[in-house]
Parts: C-alpha cells; sequence; structure tokens
C-alpha cells in the first residue's frame, strides 16, 4: 500500500457536491451551502493492490454506492473550503485503515509460569471464601 498514492488518487478524482448544513452558522445557515459530499470510484484509485482493494470493499460496504464509489459526508466547519479538506482526509484514513490485512493469529499455549499464577490465584480466592464461612461450634 502506497498511501501518497492513495491521497495523490483521492485528490485527482474525487467529486464534491454540497448542501446547506446544521448546525452552527448564524446568519449563513440559511445562505451558504457548507456541507460537502465528497465521493471517489473505488476501482479507480491507485496505491491498492487487488487484495487491498477487496479488503476495502468489505470492510466500507456501508460506506460504498451501487456503482462503486466510496462516499462521505462532512458538517463540521462552517466553512465549505474546510468541510472539503475534512472530507478529504477522512477518504484518505478511511482507506487506508480497512485496506490492513489482518495477520492469522498464531495458536499459543498458556505458559507454565501463567498457569502456576492462574492456579495459585484460584487457590487464594477459595482460601478467602472458606475463611468467609461462619462457623458454629457447639
Amino acid at each position: 500500500m502506497n498511501r501518497a498514492e492513495i491521497r495523490q488518487s483521492i485528490l485527482e478524482q474525487a467529486t464534491f457536491s454540497f448542501s446547506r448544513s446544521g448546525g452552527p452558522g448564524g446568519q449563513n445557515i440559511n445562505k451558504l451551502n457548507t456541507k460537502v459530499h465528497a465521493s471517489v470510484p473505488l476501482a479507480e484509485l491507485r496505491g491498492l493492490s487487488e487484495a487491498e482493494r477487496a479488503q476495502v470493499a468489505f470492510r466500507l460496504k456501508n460506506k460504498i454506492t451501487q456503482d462503486g464509489c466510496l462516499c462521505v459526508a462532512v458538517q463540521d466547519e462552517r466553512v465549505q473550503e474546510r468541510n472539503r479538506q475534512i472530507a478529504l482526509d477522512r477518504l484518505e484514513q478511511l482507506v487506508v485503515k480497512a485496506a490492513v490485512i489482518p495477520k492469522k493469529r498464531k495458536k499459543t499455549k498458556p505458559s507454565l509460569a501463567s498457569r502456576e499464577r492462574r492456579l495459585q490465584g484460584k487457590k487464594l480466592r477459595g482460601a478467602l471464601k472458606r475463611n468467609r464461612s461462619c462457623r458454629l461450634d457447639g
């Protein structure tokens, strides 16, 4: 995975649409389109191997449209340009994080020392409970 190439590809291929945003904005809330909808075609992203591309498609299937575009919507700031930068950053972070292929877990057995610690803890807990019982000697 080449993060710089992914970033450049997103910058080149991202398409934006704008709408009125909720949240803070004062008088501008009814006048300016500050909410940003950014989308990028997943199939055309450079910097990913086919296995990584399949991993991204699987992990982000809820954010991918029918035509294969990865979409995000941002309305964090009052300024359209800042929201556009945040959208680009989020697209990059989503792709990079989802492209990581998890390593296979190697099966291991607990060590002798860890088994001894576990058994010692169980003995202490049992002794504590035994000592709690109320004995009536009569």
